[in-house]
């Protein structure tokens, strides 16, 4: 399982709160590091009773919830929160990995994850959760885009890496908001072509060669790269793999 660190956000983005509900320390801090390092709020609660008491504070977008804590189980938790009246998309993470046990948490909450698990498995699907919990980002407001470090308001047309504003062309802020909408997806330069440059245009792929290399000047002049070249298929923005 990955560890990470967390990165600094750029001043007034905004992001999903996620409360993460596990015993064992270790699982607790790696979930916290690694979603605080993709730019997400963390709540972290070792016990059911924590976890009333933080969901009622804190109103979080999402909660981890181990099935097997000292107190109550899991799937225990997710009804009592349901009858409480919160509709908080759930995913269990939990090492119980047999059929019936994953359907019953299925039959509950949003999603489940077993142990050992991957660190980026986890933040794909938390974020494809939120996607279908809040069409409009991970809790981010609608026109601005987060993904690790990076905060792209298409509405102010400013993008900003850490606390960084980066200062960007027209075309390389719509190449940056392309690439942060297909994060962790591979996209073809034709793709590219179709999203950022005008159909009326004499267009060549050159163009968008010559622009990731701007776009990387100005993004990746931070740690750690994030615009990678997948060589024969297009690109892909996304952290680098451990």
């Amino acid at each position: 399982m990955e560890a990470m660190s967390a990165p600094l956000q750029a001043p007034g983005a905004a992001s999903a709160t996620i409360l993460v509900v596990d015993d064992e320390p270790y699982i607790a801090d790696l979930l916290s590091a690694g979603l605080r390092f993709e730019g997400f709020g963390v709540e972290v609660a070792s016990t059911a009773e924590e976890a009333l008491a933080t969901t009622a504070r804190c109103e979080p977008d999402l909660v981890l919830l181990d099935v097997m804590l000292p107190d109550l189980d899991g799937t225990e938790l997710c009804r009592r929160l349901r009858e409480r009246g919160s509709a908080v998309p759930v995913v269990f993470v939990t090492a119980r990995d047999a059929t019936e046990d994953k359907v019953a948490g299925l039959a509950l909450g949003d999603d489940y994850i077993t142990k050992p698990f991957s660190l980026s498995e986890v933040v794909a699907r938390v974020r494809a959760v939120l996607r279908r919990a809040r069409p409009n980002g991970e809790g981010s407001p609608p026109g601005v885009l987060t993904y690790a470090d990076v905060v792209v308001d298409v509405r102010a047309h400013e993008a900003w890496r850490q606390d960084r504003l980066l200062e960007l062309t027209p075309t390389e802020f719509k190449l940056l908001e392309f690439l942060v909408e297909n994060a962790r997806r591979v996209v073809s330069k034709s793709e590219i072509l179709d999203a950022v440059w005008d159909y009326e245009l004499d267009r060549e792929p050159t163009i968008v060669e010559t622009y990731i290399s701007y776009l990387r000047k100005k993004v990746d002049e931070m740690e750690p790269p994030l615009i990678h070249t997948v060589r024969g298929v297009g690109y892909c923005f996304r952290l680098p793999r451990a």
